[in-house]
């Protein structure tokens, strides 16, 4: 079914809401026919919360990574009920909430309401106060080397010890069997760090002095953002990452130097493997990579800007041979200081590209993704946290 067929399909106001939204129909073929089967599937009521919760929990929008006419179906199909429903329901569907909030907040979207009202009133959502979302570290890999080990064993080899072994050998066994353990997991000889597990991975590891690699460097998308009700100088920010689990929330100390207007739908580069951090009774999992002008903050703040087209959950990394095709910690231990070990030879060029300047042999490494690099709008000699 085409646009034209399906938007005739929707009962008014909901129709002149879409119409009037002016938004995009698909800038591909296969985008334009998604839009119009979402649009169809409005028009039939044929859109189940509890379906359409799993399937925005990885997204920003319901088809391809922009604002099309079928969010504008969705907002508007989903607007009287959301209307109605008390707080406890609204966070039953977090990943609808968020949606629903972020389409209703775009400017387009905002003014097609606003001529129809009162019919698409906005709807207020206290994010302060809605549960946290769980999100679970991955535990330390260390320990998977011996466990690869263990899963090699000749299995015939350890039913036979099994066999022949008396009750009165069984602690001989099990020393033997740590002995063998031991000199498979070295091959004869000690292991090199950074070498690969029996996956094949690297997996990265914090031992030894901090390097730039270590850091997990992605491009997010702020969907939503409120002032912190408990902190005049704190945003609360929605961000999305690409995660199955949905966006982060994020606590910046921005207010003062970005408005909120700005804010808003940015895309920006995330510090993903901070331990997360308790900002005025909000937990905080990332941090927003800012750029201050060599003068102090009075000079200025502004957030470092990805290249254009990324897309949330890129990864961002540091250039050259050492760092590309490194892997990020799962989490950096506050107590070895490896960001605060970093952080400071991160600056702006003079071509206001983000870079890490190492300390010692002064080689540079610019920030970037596979599509270029990231810069300060603004900002020469800029220090970057």
């Amino acid at each position: 079914m085409s646009y034209e067929s399906s938007i005739s399909r929707l009962p008014s106001p909901l129709k002149d809401l879409v119409v009037t939204s002016q938004a995009d129909v698909g800038k591909t073929e296969a985008d334009k026919a998604e839009v119009a089967q979402w649009i169809e599937k409005v028009a039939e009521g044929e859109v189940a919360l509890p379906d359409l919760e799993t399937q925005l929990v990885p997204r920003t929008y319901i088809v391809s990574n922009y604002l099309t006419a079928a969010d504008v179906a969705l907002y508007g199909a989903l607007h009287p009920v959301f209307s109605q429903l008390q707080p406890a329901q609204l966070y039953s569907t977090p990943a609808v909430t968020r949606y629903f909030d972020h389409i209703q907040t775009r400017p387009s979207v905002l003014a097609a309401a606003s001529a129809l009202s009162p019919a698409f009133s906005s709807v207020s959502f206290d994010f302060a106060s809605a549960p946290p979302i769980e999100r679970k570290v991955d535990a330390p890999k260390k320990k998977e080397k011996a466990a690869a080990v263990a899963e090699q064993v000749e299995p015939t080899a350890v039913a036979a010890s099994k066999e022949d072994k008396s009750p009165e050998d069984k602690p001989k066994e099990k020393k033997e069997k740590k002995k063998d353990t031991a000199a498979a997991d070295n091959g004869g000889k000690k292991k090199e760090k950074g070498s690969a597990p029996a996956g094949g991975k690297v997996v990265a590891e914090d031992a030894g002095e901090p390097v730039p690699s270590m850091i997990d460097m992605r491009i997010g998308h702020i969907i939503d953002v409120k002032k912190h009700p408990e902190a005049d100088s704190l945003y609360i920010e929605q961000i999305d990452l690409g995660e199955e689990t949905g966006p982060r929330t994020v606590v910046s100390g921005l207010v003062n130097y970005i408005p909120i207007e700005e804010m808003r739908d940015k895309y920006l580069v995330c510090i993903c493997n901070l331990k997360p951090a308790n900002m005025r009774g909000v937990k905080s999992f990332a941090m927003v990579l800012a750029a201050t002008s060599k003068d102090g903050k009075d000079g200025g703040v502004e957030l470092i800007q990805p290249p254009p087209g990324c897309k949330p959950g890129e990864r961002v990394y540091f250039e050259g041979s050492d760092y590309e095709n490194a892997q990020p910690l799962a989490q950096m231990n506050p107590k070895k200081k490896i960001f605060e070990t970093i952080q400071p030879g991160f600056t702006t060029l003079n071509t206001r590209e983000a870079a890490w300047i190492n300390p010692v042999t002064k080689s540079v490494h610019r920030i970037r993704t596979k599509d270029g690099i990231c810069v300060a709008p603004n900002f020469v000699g800029a220090s970057l946290s």
